[in-house]
């Protein structure tokens, strides 16, 4: 990646870590309803509290010339916004001036049709969610998806030279025979692995209690089988990394319950509405839609500076059976993951 001049007011939040990572919801909506993401029955934001593409172009800007390096596009389901590539090819424009990435997560079933726009648009790899390889498991877990276009989507954006990185939710009596299993497929396929501890965020109608699987346990019960080698590999997000020696391959740990990764946070979250959330776990935010609306660039760089003094050190996430209640009330689809 190219380097980046560095800014004249990098952002600095109150603690010292430098905001370097742009996460941009563009949509709440998707075209599944996971069951750790979303009720089966969503209420999604009137088209008219959303913000414009020109906005969101406007605030990836003002962030880039404060010193973010990587924007990830995300959702809910990204690719399902009307008119997704022209953001994606604006914002891709900008990679070599201030932007050294532009990154995408996806739950694949538009990939098929968006994968060699996305690369020509400079995109060089994204994340697909996927937690099972079973047809009748995935019905379930994503409540109406079909896994032949996720597969499809998935060969799409290897042919375009997209480089994939599988992400997947570790369930404790959902999916977590199929661990191995995802594993030596993803790395037989040339991508990566990460698993992810399942978050109290927004009502489901699933028990999360039941369903939490720490992945210090699952860490602990794959290294009896696999040679792990931990890497130094990062990729501006919270994951933790290891090589596995039999199948040649990377595996991702993100563990925001087990073992939280706040001290070296250097993200925050953007929302459809232009919320500017600086935290997952936590409700500090800033509205950075009425900032830029009322005041302009002037009052978006003000907003910032204000989100940095309010970042909180880092979130709560308690899961037990008295602790069973989500931690915030939002959906996960609100804020990207």
């Amino acid at each position: 990646m190219t380097g980046s001049p560095a800014p004249q007011r990098p952002l600095i939040d109150g603690f010292g870590r430098r905001i370097s990572y742009l996460r941009i919801s563009v949509t709440d909506r998707c075209d599944f309803r996971c069951v750790y993401c979303m009720s089966e029955d969503m209420t999604f934001l009137p088209k008219k509290d959303v913000l414009s593409f020109e906005e969101v172009e406007a605030i990836a800007g003002a962030f880039i010339a404060r010193g973010t390096t990587r924007i990830r596009l995300t959702g809910g389901e990204p690719l399902v916004r009307r008119d997704i590539m022209a953001l994606v090819e604006s914002l891709g424009s900008r990679i070599g001036h201030g932007l050294d990435e532009l990154t995408l997560t996806t739950n694949g079933s538009q990939l098929g049709r968006h994968a060699q726009g996305l690369h020509a648009a400079g995109v060089r790899r994204i994340n697909v969610s996927l937690d099972t390889l079973d047809a009748e498991r995935f019905r379930q877990i994503t409540r109406r998806g079909r896994i032949e276009d996720v597969m499809s989507g998935i060969g799409a954006a290897q042919a375009a030279g997209l480089e994939i990185k599988i992400n997947m939710v570790a369930m404790r009596g959902v999916n977590d025979h199929e661990i191995e299993p995802m594993m030596d497929w993803a790395h037989g396929q040339g991508m990566g692995l990460t698993l992810i501890e399942g978050m109290p965020l927004g009502d489901v109608g699933m028990d999360r209690v039941d369903a939490h699987l720490p992945l210090r346990e699952l860490h602990d019960r794959l290294a009896q089988r696999y040679t792990f080698t931990r890497l130094a590999k990062r990729t501006g997000g919270p994951a933790r990394y290891v090589h596995v020696a039999e199948t040649g391959g990377t595996l991702g740990f993100i563990t925001p319950m087990s073992h939280n990764f706040c001290e070296s946070c250097n993200r925050v979250r953007l929302t459809a509405t232009g919320q500017l959330y600086l935290c997952l776990g936590q409700d500090d935010q800033v509205n950075l839609r009425d900032a830029l609306r009322s005041g302009g660039p002037e009052a978006l760089d003000a907003a910032l500076d204000h989100a940095m003094l309010i970042k909180p050190k880092g979130h709560d996430f308690v899961l037990d059976r008295t602790h069973a209640e989500p931690a915030v009330a939002r959906h996960m689809s609100v804020t990207g993951g």
